[in-house]
């Protein structure tokens, strides 16, 4: 993880995981990472490559609609109080390939 300074001093946490999932972001992991990015009070933003926007991780349309095919690049970014664990265990879900347990 990475931290970064925005215009307004407030610091985003960034990171990057691969994504391992055979289907790549369909349904059930875009419901997955959805349900865990809602648990923190940061804001949590991802995105499926460098030149695509960054779409809100708390929505499962707009995560769905990322259509990341596996082993592409998924980049989160976060900011507010919980913004380190927040990208911690986005990247943790996603790099263990959403298991059932999980969320």
């Amino acid at each position: 993880m990475d931290m970064l300074e925005t215009s307004a001093n407030e610091p985003f946490v960034t990171g990057k995981v691969r994504l391992v999932h055979a289907a790549g972001m369909h349904a059930r992991p875009a419901v997955k990472l959805t349900k865990l990015a809602k648990r923190f009070q940061a804001q949590v933003s991802v995105r499926a490559s460098e030149t695509a926007d960054w779409i809100n991780a708390k929505s499962v349309a707009k995560v769905m609609a990322l259509r990341a095919p596996r082993d592409s690049t998924i980049e989160i970014k976060a900011h507010g109080e919980d913004a380190e664990v927040a990208v911690a265990a986005i990247i943790d879900l996603v790099a263990a390939d959403f298991p059932e347990a999980s969320v």
